[in-house]
């Protein structure tokens, strides 16, 4: 099954297709009503086993997170995921109750189930999509942040008892994200830090100690009543910008990790949904997602946007980018799990809106981009570097990619300027390697060895990716010697 996960892959990126919808292909093809013929409908099983997927998924995601580009659209992602989120459960429950004629309970969850895009969908969707940073961060952090509060609402809809008065809903979730976003970045920095100052004794140990201090940011936040999805999220986001040993082999295993996670999970849904039982609820699944997707998306667009000024064609294109996935079908398990009434007719919407809508918005969203003008941005590619710890010496190496579209294409060594106790020391060119000099002209697909003291450590990582966005003459002609500007 793996094994078809994984060439199900290759399919879906010639398509243009989200792999999710291939994934949940494979669980229902080997469930009841599929060649596989397994019966599964355990609902608790599944919510625990998604939530897990989910850390995964979500740790993925923020190691990927460059923070100069998400750090101007924080504001704004913070509005989408909040303001946004409780405009689109509002409109989304009112089309529920007048147009399908669900009671208020149930369509205030179906609201609040569909409200959150899926991180999982919007990174593997995007990163295909060469966008505009500042599109991409408020889109991928979005995707991050908003789902806490909508857990919370899921949670507090789902209950047994009388629902909590809209205050202390808003209450309950500033608190909350209050809390998981201060364990977050403090598990975050604590890690980097100790995984900076300590060298372990074997490559392969960063990387799962990168993803061990990621769970635990998610469980502590968690344990203290707090988002742990947000913790889970910073935490990764400040490892992922720490510039930490043997980042390129760390960012793989996560990567990988994420790509398990996310089959896993979808295949598990597709096992949990009973094809058959499906037909009844497909034309409220319809209509429910054409209100989601026509109005209250871009209407929570338009309302969070306001303080904030945007392009018509950003806020149209990340009203069609509210990507659904893997998370709104795990949240509409928690109805099933706490037995209110009709909660398996909630799941099935849920899954039938998820998959013809993310079937329509996913393959979509390029030629949307492409005509919006916002799709052909070119950016100087980013300077592959991995550094190993010379504990011994008090020093480091580091290897050093240039990649396609590298401005440090042409530049001589000597002109790298690099700091006082840092230099180039092996060019490894068409598989041949040489001990370059100062003349020596660098070129695409170089790899560069660079020792560099403990001291200028940073310095000497600095400059280079500032000659690879700037050229030779970085930091002459008003270009920083700082990557992050």
């Amino acid at each position: 099954m793996l094994l078809i996960a994984v060439a199900a892959v290759r399919i879906s990126s010639r398509s243009g297709l989200p792999s999710l919808l291939l994934y949940l292909g494979i669980g229902i093809a080997m469930g009841q009503d599929g060649i596989g013929n397994v019966s599964f409908s355990n609902a608790e099983l599944t919510q625990v086993i998604g939530y897990a997927a989910l850390v995964v998924i979500l740790a993925e995601g923020g190691l990927g997170t460059k923070w100069k580009e998400i750090k101007p659209a924080l504001p704004a992602a913070v509005a989408l995921s909040l303001v946004g989120v409780a405009v689109s459960v509002g409109v989304t429950a009112a089309g529920a109750h007048y147009l399908v004629g669900l009671e208020w309970r149930q369509s205030l969850i179906i609201g609040a189930v569909v409200s959150s895009t899926d991180a999982a969908a919007v990174f593997s969707v995007l990163r295909k999509v060469p966008l505009p940073a500042r599109v991409t961060g408020v889109l991928e952090a979005e995707s991050g942040f908003n789902d806490a509060p909508v857990v919370i609402l899921v949670v507090a809809f789902s209950a047994t008892g009388p629902v909590e008065h809209w205050y202390v809903l808003i209450g309950e979730i500033a608190l909350e994200l209050a809390i998981g976003a201060a364990i977050g970045l403090a598990v975050g920095w604590l890690g980097s830090y100790g995984l900076r100052h300590v060298a372990l004794p074997a490559s392969g140990l960063y990387p799962i100690a990168v993803m061990a201090i990621a769970t635990v940011a998610y469980a502590a936040g968690a344990m203290a009543h707090g988002s742990g999805f947000l913790a889970v999220y910073l935490a990764a986001m400040v490892m992922g910008n720490a510039k930490l040993p043997h980042w390129p082999a760390t960012r793989g295993f996560a990567e990988g990790l994420g790509w398990i996670a996310q089959i896993g999970m979808f295949v598990l849904l597709g096992l949990l949904v009973t094809p058959h039982e499906l037909a009844d609820d497909i034309v409220p699944a319809l209509l429910i997602g054409l209100v989601l997707t026509v109005v209250a998306r871009p209407l929570s667009v338009v309302v969070a946007m306001l303080p904030f000024r945007r392009p018509w064609q950003e806020r149209a294109l990340m009203s069609w980018a509210g990507l659904r996935g893997a998370v709104p079908i795990i949240l509409a398990t928690i109805p099933m799990v706490t037995g209110i009434a009709d909660s398996q007719r909630i799941f099935n919407i849920v899954f039938v809106l998820v998959v013809v809508y993310t079937l329509i918005q996913g393959p979509t969203l390029p030629w949307l981009a492409r005509k919006l003008k916002l799709g052909d941005s070119a950016e100087a590619a980013d300077l592959g570097i991995e550094s190993a710890p010379l504990e011994r010496l008090r020093g480091h190496l580091l290897s050093v990619s240039i990649p396609k579209g590298s401005r440090m294409h042409g530049v001589e060594v000597g002109e790298l300027r690099l700091p006082k106790g840092a230099s180039v020391t092996l060019v490894v060119r068409d598989g041949e390697s040489f001990v370059p000099g100062p003349t020596t002209v660098l070129r695409l697909g170089d790899e560069l060895l660079v020792v560099a003291t403990d001291p200028v450590r940073d310095a000497a990582e600095a400059r280079l990716r500032a000659v690879a966005h700037g050229g030779k003459l970085a930091g002459w002609l008003g270009t920083g010697t700082d990557s992050s500007r």
